[in-house]
């Protein structure tokens, strides 16, 4: 009688895969071990799979990667190394001052080789190889820019090359937007999602619950095995950075294109 039982259940799954498809959608699979959701402590005063420096401080309800206060730097970093080929990243943050035109400096999240090591790029080290999505939030007056802040932008470096703070990364910006995030009274999110070689950047600033683009590149290459992070950096200017929740999901290889692990190639956008 079993074995008639397992012949129909077997028979009816062949019959319709969509049943199998829709259980195993791999779009819809979280990666717990590099997400951060509340509750964020675990046992202990740890969090599990992340690591705190600089004036990060861990509530019930944030995570602050800097008070609002001057010449402040913090970060959060990911334990564990991503070895998935395509992945994204919703990230819901929020950025608040007492202030109302002259705030600063913003904050990044980062997919790269380094980890836990405090520099000069909001909160992180200069030099770096791999992915950086930076929301500046201070407009210097050398870059000359046409654009207003806050503005959200992208940045892939295979470790030789510089961010240039003078020009707000206006020579190595692989593309960017406008970025109404502070002091909202609603949530506000943005997601990086890395898919095929093709980057895409999006968020959601008016509570609409749906992605709005900011910008998408492809022939974009990163290596698997790099660490995220978030990081920002207050100077003369101040904000209050925080992070509410990371989640990180694998997404779907397409036929013909290998899931791989590419851990030794270089950094680059073509």
């Amino acid at each position: 009688m079993e074995l008639k039982v397992l012949r129909l259940i077997i028979t009816v799954l062949l019959c319709q895969p969509n049943l199998l498809w829709a259980e195993w959608n791999t779009k819809d699979f979280q990666k717990r071990e590099h997400s951060l959701i509340k509750p964020y402590q675990g046992s202990g005063f740890g969090v599990p799979n992340w690591d705190f420096q600089g004036s990060t401080m861990v509530t019930s309800n944030y995570i602050r990667l800097t008070p609002d206060q001057r010449s402040k730097q913090g970060a959060l970093w990911n334990k564990i190394p991503c070895r998935v080929r395509n992945w994204e990243v919703q990230i819901n943050f929020k950025v608040t001052g007492s202030t109302k035109d002259l705030f600063g400096d913003g904050f990044a999240f980062w997919y790269t080789k380094e980890r836990m090591e405090n520099g000069p790029v909001f909160g992180s080290k200069d030099f770096f190889s791999g992915l950086a999505i930076i929301g500046d939030t201070y407009s210097n007056h050398n870059a000359h820019n046409n654009h207003q802040h806050p503005y959200l932008s992208a940045m892939v470096n295979n470790g030789s090359v510089s961010y240039d703070h003078e020009r707000d990364g206006k020579g190595t910006m692989l593309g960017g937007c406008e970025v109404k995030f502070r002091n909202m009274q609603h949530e506000t999110w943005m997601a990086i999602r890395y898919e095929n070689d093709k980057l895409t950047i999006s968020h959601d600033l008016h509570n609409k619950r749906a992605w709005a683009p900011c910008f998408s590149m492809e022939g974009v290459k990163l290596p698997t095995g790099y660490y995220f992070g978030m990081s920002a950096t207050t100077g003369d200017l101040s904000d209050a950075h925080d992070v509410i929740s990371i989640r990180t999901y694998e997404l779907d290889t397409v036929p013909g294109v290998s899931k791989e692990e590419r851990p030794d190639i270089m950094p680059e956008a073509e």
